[in-house]
């Protein structure tokens, strides 16, 4: 069952109108020039994610909410339709970029506080459908460690060294496959939440997202 998060969505009643919605609502206040995100005022009624890829920066706007037992999924919007989800801070699904994303299946896995403390790598393995190409059941194992903050990223209005940094790579012959993926997660009186990640979709299709308050 989902959850709505905007009183919009839930005025409307059904998921596709509460869909449209929210795509007008982006278009109308970001609009399509490549840095008009940076500017734009935003409706504090919604929750945003700072995205960059391909040159441009875009704003998503938070739909719904998915429950799952290992984690919610969060369901993110922009004004051209391009959907992000999102579970613990981990890619779970991409929509209308050139490389997609589709029934993406992760382990369970330990909490970002625990990860934070630990001095051992984890080794793990994610399932993911990949279009195009009609590629599904695609396994990737993966390394995840802490890692110092990096010299440069696209984070903006945090200090880097304020937040703990993980990098996640492939293992073995497979690591080249996709550039490295990072998190940038902050701590707060033993809870932790990621607020900045660096992911590719494919070689040459990457994008980082940040969460992004209305005021900025």
């Amino acid at each position: 069952m989902r959850i709505p998060v905007l009183l919009l969505v839930a005025a409307l009643g059904g998921c596709a109108a509460g869909t449209d919605a929210i795509v007008q609502t982006m278009r109308t206040a970001v609009g399509r020039e490549p840095s008009v995100a940076d500017r734009a005022r935003l409706n504090p009624d919604f929750r945003y994610l700072r995205v960059t890829i391909e040159g441009r920066v875009a704003l998503l706007a938070l739909g719904y909410v998915d429950p799952h037992p290992q984690g919610s999924i969060e369901v993110w919007y922009s004004g051209e339709r391009e959907v992000v989800r999102l579970q613990n801070g981990r890619l779970v699904g991409t929509t209308g970029l050139t490389t997609e994303w589709r029934e993406v299946s992760l382990p369970a896995l330990p909490d970002w506080v625990t990860l934070g403390r630990s001095d051992a790598p984890l080794r793990w393995v994610r399932t993911r459908d990949v279009m195009p190409g009609y590629r599904y059941g695609v396994r990737d194992a993966l390394e995840l460690r802490v890692t110092p903050p990096p010299a440069k990223s696209q984070l903006q209005g945090l200090e880097a060294k304020d937040l703990v940094w993980f990098e996640e790579r492939f293992e073995g012959e497979a690591r080249a496959a996709l550039p490295v993926a990072r998190y940038a997660v902050k701590l707060h009186d033993g809870d932790a939440l990621v607020v900045y990640g660096e992911q590719c979709v494919a070689p040459k299709t990457c994008f980082t997202w940040q969460r992004w308050p209305a005021g900025s």
